[in-house]
């Protein structure tokens, strides 16, 4: 059955491309009589065996966000606590083992995009010596980096998802039966593997595409996959030296708003370096939660207004959200009435936020009124009833419906996933930085990145003043690589890239090493929720009673992660286990 599978490609790519007209289907031949030897004649093949290829990142399990997010100390399993009890739970418990969803999910994702990557890689040895001009052999040349790219990729997360880094390498598509069944490699042998491939990617993929082609892998993308390798492998000078090449290289820029990086509106801006193209685009012809829909269905896990609401934003990161200091002397900052005159306090000074432009887009608060929340208050909107003191905006349509079903005919997303934005870019050549040399100009130029992504958000800046932010208000700390290093950790990078990429803060806390002491940490610490009342649209008064987050045992004495704390321990938890039905059908895995 294996074998018939990559004998006949209809399962494997055909199903996945769709025919231009009636009268071309028509000529095609019949896919389910259609072997490899047949199909693969030349560059639309190849293209067209891509497209399976892109279509496969597109599947939700590759990147696996809530599972990834809640097995960290970012985000809380939805409603019932203290005692959660959606599918989600045994992640955030840390009670998950190789029967659980998420490892065989994403197993499976990942490597049915490796064996369609692996098609058009040998089906374009195939066809280059049959092609006749150097234009043709340069297209088939830019189909394989792109192919090649996505394998890269797609064994760079199993890399560092499962087993150590010990994982199955398939070099080619399977052919005869105990092609299946292959050992596990070292992580030496995949890391050397997947590098190569992001190398040839490197160095044959093009610097951007014409508009048209958005979404397609480029070469700045290959850089800051291949700086993250470096990075995880603690290899930092080389990690800064993609890093740079990066921000240096490719016209990449901060968007002006950081909501530029989750609307739907702002797809493909100047920060983003890998995306995945979703959109409303709907086939009716299969279920519509079926993976090859190209819509997306993440909205639902994150939003309370149509959604399940079955990912929420931990007590600490709330907390720290709801703390996160701003720029007194930033303009962005200062409210302004209905005349658009600024507001001022007793003393005469401008009024100011009462949460940062960061934290007003990345969470839904009961008390932040500075943003309409599906078209009202945020109050108004959601329930912030039963300990639900926030939610994600993330990844949700808050924008542009006022219910997530409101979407038709497909109630899911064409919200765009930034994989690979240029502000996280800046916070890993930072710690690159930090962590390559202790020497005051590494520590100084550090610094400057991390502020410049906390400017782009009008946030209070940190260190000494600095030319390069004259009229900013800065914190005025004297940072030491430890202290600055710890910011990141435990400030930065969770509040800037929240919810984000594949599996940022798991594998941000794994490496640095930090897990099991954090939800230590975090299980001690506790918490209390006070009521808001606002005034609805109706100009009613209206009360949520979970509203306001408070340190203390006032109000609740709530705390997280305690059963984490204790069930966590790094040899079961710090990567996904091979999956048990891989080992049930594989005999060479022991």
């Amino acid at each position: 059955m294996r074998k018939l599978i990559y004998k006949y490609i209809a399962l494997g790519l055909i199903a996945t491309i769709p025919f231009a007209s009636c009268t071309d289907f028509l000529e095609k031949v019949n896919p389910n009589e259609m072997s490899t030897d047949s199909f693969w004649k030349d560059n639309n093949d190849l293209e067209m065996g891509l497209t399976a290829v892109y279509n496969a990142f597109k599947h939700a399990q590759v990147l696996s966000v809530p599972e990834e997010y809640i097995r960290t100390d970012m985000c809380y399993p939805g409603f019932g606590r203290p005692n959660p009890s959606n599918g989600n739970a045994p992640y955030y418990l840390q009670t998950f083992n190789d029967a659980s969803a998420a490892p065989n999910n994403k197993w499976q994702a990942l490597y049915k995009g490796i064996f369609r990557a692996n098609q058009v890689i040998e089906a374009y040895d195939d066809i280059l010596p049959t092609l006749d001009t150097e234009e043709q052999q340069e297209t088939a040349n830019l189909i394989l980096a792109q192919a090649r790219f996505l394998r890269g990729l797609f064994y760079f997360y199993l890399h560092n998802s499962f087993n150590n880094g010990s994982v199955i390498l398939y070099e080619s598509v399977p052919v005869d039966e105990e092609d299946f069944y292959q050992p596990l490699q070292d992580e030496s042998v995949i890391r050397e593997f997947f590098m190569a491939d992001l190398a040839f990617a490197y160095e044959n993929l093009p610097t951007e595409w014409d508009a048209k082609l958005a979404g397609k892998v480029t070469k700045g993308a290959a850089a800051a996959v291949m700086g993250k390798a470096e990075l995880y492998a603690e290899n930092y000078d080389a990690a800064a030296e993609h890093f740079k090449d990066v921000i240096d290289n490719y016209n990449y820029m901060l968007t002006e708003n950081i909501n530029d990086n989750f609307s739907e509106a702002t797809e493909f801006n100047s920060e983003s370096i890998l995306e995945i193209a979703y959109t409303l685009a709907y086939k009716s012809e299969i279920n519509i939660w079926d993976d090859e829909q190209v819509s997306t269905g993440i909205n639902y896990s994150f939003s309370p207004v149509g959604g399940w609401r079955a990912v929420l934003p931990s007590l600490s990161l709330t907390y720290a959200y709801r703390n996160d200091p701003v720029d007194k002397n930033d303009p962005r900052n200062w409210l302004r009435d209905e005349n658009n005159e600024i507001i001022e306090d007793g003393d005469g000074n401008p009024e100011l936020r009462k949460f940062s432009l960061r934290t007003s887009y990345s969470l839904a608060l009961a008390d932040d009124e500075s943003l309409p929340y599906y078209q009202v208050l945020p109050g108004e909107a959601a329930q912030f009833n039963n300990q639900e003191y926030a939610y994600f905006r993330k990844h949700t349509n808050w924008e542009t419906v006022t219910n997530e079903r409101d979407i038709q005919p497909s109630q899911r997303s064409g919200i765009n996933m930034r994989v690979i934005r240029l502000a996280d870019v800046y916070l890993m050549y930072a710690e690159a930085l930090i962590k390559g040399g202790t020497d005051a100009g590494r520590i100084d130029e550090a610094l400057s990145y991390v502020n410049k992504v906390r400017h782009r958000s009008a946030l209070q800046l940190i260190g000494q003043p600095s030319s390069e932010f004259s009229s900013a208000d800065f914190n005025g700390v004297d940072y030491t690589a430890e202290s600055l290093m710890e910011h990141l950790m435990y400030v930065e990078r969770p509040l800037e890239l929240s919810v984000e990429g594949h599996a940022i803060r798991h594998l941000d806390m794994r490496r640095w090493g930090i897990t099991k002491e954090r939800f230590e940490e975090l299980a001690l610490e506790e918490y209390g929720v006070e009521p808001y009342t606002i005034v609805n649209s109706e100009g009613k008064d209206l009360t949520r009673w979970s509203a306001i987050l408070v340190r203390g045992v006032e109000g609740g004495g709530y705390s997280d992660f305690t059963e984490a704390a204790a069930n966590y321990n790094a040899d079961a938890h710090a990567y996904w286990p091979i999956p048990n039905g891989e080992k049930t059908a594989n005999p060479n895995i022991n």
